[in-house]
């Protein structure tokens, strides 16, 4: 059944290094084109992304580099600003996490205006950072020292919520910018009032396994999805605090959840990464086995593009994207 579905990816883009994560800005650009990071050891690269699918005169990707940005230790996350836009004045922003436990905002005007701002405050490894996407105008993230700190841009802790367990992911909704969805590893995804600073909901994974990746669905604020040990789980909010279905994915324990932007029913998952490869399924809910199952060798992080239902992996010196159908 497997091996009818595994896919090699519908386009590759050569990178020079091994990519650790890759991103898709899900704001747009005001350009035709999307804008897409990648980072691994000491860089960041910033570029746009046009596909065959959105271009008729085009032959599969069009990938091209806007900057090279240099980062002093290996990129481990990274989130964009709604504030990166290409029309009117170009500006780029973005925010990333390393081992050294701090994260920097760098902004540009792809000129020779070039920021970095560092913002320090968490004691452990960060796992997951956000944007506010109305404005852009704080930072949220997650670390294992058991917190979730969000920042404004001048690098200041404006609030620390305190959490039982590691915080694995952070999620923040355009519909619902007051609220907050932190996931953290023991099992409990909680939302949080950002003008109380209080949880009001929390949702339970209802088993043993370490939660490694949750995210709240962009066309539909009453999914959210996650990866615990090797099943994905997903939780309709209006209903229950236990998940409405619950099925097993990575042999090698799963670990990246997200939900395509284009389409509230397309979802992608990825197995950690193996010696030799790491796995990319792609599920349709109500569809008991993966739509489609792409590998790649020692793929990092995962993303999906906003308008199609196209998602990237990073790889050993490649980009993997892999188009699939609505």
């Amino acid at each position: 059944m497997q091996e009818e579905l595994t896919r090699s990816p519908s386009y590759t883009v050569t990178c020079e290094d091994y990519v650790h994560v890759v991103e898709f800005s899900p704001f747009s650009s005001g350009a035709p084109a999307s804008l897409l990071a990648y980072g691994g050891n000491q860089y960041v690269v910033v570029g746009t992304c046009l596909f065959q699918e959105e271009d008729m005169e085009m032959d599969g990707v069009q990938f091209s580099v806007l900057r090279a940005f240099h980062h002093d230790l290996r990129v481990d996350a990274l989130a964009w600003s709604p504030e990166s836009r290409l029309d009117r004045i170009p500006t780029i922003r973005f925010c990333t996490a390393a081992a050294d436990r701090k994260l920097r905002l760098l902004t540009s005007d792809l000129q020779d205006q070039n920021e970095v701002k560092v913002m320090e405050g968490h004691t452990s490894y960060i796992n997951h950072l956000v944007f506010e996407p109305t404005e852009g105008k704080q930072i949220a993230s997650v670390s294992d020292d058991h917190t979730c700190r969000l920042w404004d841009l001048d690098g200041n802790e404006t609030a620390v919520l305190r959490l039982r367990s590691p915080g694995m992911s952070v999620c923040w909704h355009p519909q619902e910018v007051f609220k907050l969805m932190v996931a953290e590893k023991k099992g409990t995804i909680r939302f949080y009032d950002l003008v109380t600073q209080q949880a009001i909901l929390s949702l339970d994974c209802g088993h043993s396994g370490p939660l490694m990746s949750a995210d709240w669905c962009l066309t539909n604020t009453i999914k959210v999805g996650a990866v615990v040990g090797n099943d994905w789980l997903i939780w309709d909010i209006t209903r229950s605090s236990y998940p409405q279905e619950k099925r097993p994915a990575h042999k090698d324990k799963a670990r990246l959840f997200r939900w395509s932007i284009a389409n509230e029913n397309l979802f992608a998952t990825t197995g950690c990464p193996g010696k030799m490869s790491s796995q990319v399924f792609i599920h349709h809910l109500g569809h008991p086995q993966p739509v489609m199952i792409g590998s790649s060798s020692v793929g990092s992080g995962l993303s999906w593009h906003r308008m199609l239902p196209v998602c990237v992996v990073g790889g050993d010196r490649k980009l993997c994207f892999w188009m699939t159908e609505m």
